[in-house]
């Protein structure tokens, strides 16, 4: 099963960053956070690649072209022209690097696969999450029920901490960050049927998460996956800061792999 990654939007919301590079290439702990995502779905055996380019398409095509010289000792022969790799430690990934449009919507990026899924299902999700989700139970659920969608939903932590107050106005105790409101919210991480391409009708301008996610809800045929542990978007550089400082401190709780 093919793994797509929408990684072409403009990343507006973390513009420290993405005015030099495209937001799946921010780096946590010296390596893109796209990176880790595909690490996720690598540990549970998925390792072929469609990603969905845009903002800056070509910093992600050359990360994967030179991907030998990130992560290998090499010798290079200057007066030949060769290069000998030593040591490779690559992932067994095969990738697939889709250009699909600078203003394509996400509806848009995902049409443009289509011809890349050779009418299996697939999976999908967004570039700029991570999250410690069981790639195979989830895989599982989406047999399970015979539907055409299944998408992975989380209750994001509160921004702020809370307070734990007595009727007397006392503070008891804080509590930080604490689920947000009790909603579960759409994290990414889907898995969907080939006919789901049937219901993205705009061309370019689609937004899949506005008319194709709630025809395909109406039609009764979107299932969700309740994910109740950890799961984090990059969208500021706050966000960056706290999934570097995880990183750094041995406690990322998405590094499942070894």
């Amino acid at each position: 099963m093919k793994v797509v990654l929408l990684a072409g939007g403009f990343g507006t919301r973390l513009s420290e960053e993405t005015e030099l590079r495209p937001k799946p290439m921010v780096e946590i702990g010296g390596k893109p956070i796209l990176w880790h995502i595909m690490k996720t779905y690598s540990q549970h055996g998925f390792n072929e690649f469609v990603i969905l380019l845009g903002y800056k398409g070509y910093y992600i095509k050359e990360y994967f072209a030179n991907y030998f010289l990130h992560q290998s000792d090499i010798t290079i022969d200057i007066k030949n022209n060769g290069i000998e790799i030593h040591n490779n430690s690559s992932e067994p990934w095969k990738v697939t690097l889709l250009d699909t449009g600078l203003h394509s919507m996400t509806g848009g990026r995902i049409k443009r696969a289509q011809d890349f899924i050779n009418n299996e299902p697939f999976m999908l999700t967004y570039g700029d999450g991570v999250a410690n989700i069981d790639i195979n139970e989830l895989v599982k659920f989406h047999k399970s029920h015979g539907k055409l969608m299944t998408m992975t939903s989380a209750q994001p932590d509160g921004r702020f901490g809370a307070l734990n107050i007595s009727e007397g106005n006392k503070v008891l105790e804080f509590k930080e960050k604490p689920k947000g409101d009790g909603s579960w919210i759409n994290a990414g991480y889907f898995v969907c049927q080939p006919e789901v391409f049937d219901y993205i009708t705009e061309g370019d301008s689609t937004v899949f998460e506005q008319a194709p996610l709630k025809n395909i809800a109406k039609d009764g045929q979107l299932l969700t996956y309740k994910h109740d542990n950890f799961w984090m978007p990059m969208d500021t550089l706050r966000d960056k800061m706290k999934l570097n400082k995880m990183w750094a401190d041995n406690s990322a709780p998405w590094k499942t792999w070894k």
